[in-house]
This record gives C-alpha cells, sequence and structure tokens, in this order.
C-alpha cells in the first residue's frame, strides 16, 4: 500500500475548479458527503466538488459539480454515479 501525497498534504481537495479539470455537473440526491467520501476513497489525483450554474435555454439551475484533474478518473465517476447518486428513501 503506497500512502499519496496529495493526501499527505492535504492537497487533494480544491477551493475553485481550474479550467483543467474535467467537470462532470449532476443532480446530488444525497448528501455531498457521501460523493466527497467516494471519491476520496476510490480516486487518487486532485478535484473539486461543489455548487454550479448553468444556463439552459436562458434559465438557470444549480447544481453539483464534480471536477478532476485527470480525466479518467472523471470517465470512471460518472459511470459510477448513477448507482452513488440514489437516494435510500422511499416514497
Amino acid at each position: 500500500m503506497q500512502i499519496n501525497p496529495l493526501n499527505l498534504f492535504d492537497l487533494r481537495i480544491v477551493e475553485h475548479c481550474p479550467p483543467h479539470f474535467f467537470a462532470v455537473d449532476f443532480d446530488c440526491k444525497v448528501q455531498a458527503k457521501r460523493i466527497s467520501d467516494w471519491i476520496y476513497e476510490h480516486l487518487h489525483g486532485r478535484y473539486y466538488l461543489g455548487d454550479a450554474l448553468l444556463i439552459k435555454q436562458g434559465r438557470q439551475t444549480i447544481c453539483k459539480r464534480a471536477a478532476f484533474e485527470i480525466h479518467s478518473e472523471a470517465s470512471y465517476f460518472a459511470m459510477v454515479l448513477p448507482e452513488l447518486n440514489q437516494s435510500s428513501l422511499v416514497f
């Protein structure tokens, strides 16, 4: 088991979304901590997790944005997201 230097120096999570990060926007149906914990445990590169303002057809919506420095990690996250973002509440 290797220690990730980004974890050691607390550099994995960035405070703003750099333009070279690949972003995945989604409607969050679970607590953001669940998403953040999954990213921290399963991926290795730097990432951003926060809110994003999207403008589509003149309408503004706020959604969650997860952005990754390693683009393959964004692809992996996007594939796992539908299962990860399921609410356990049943109505």
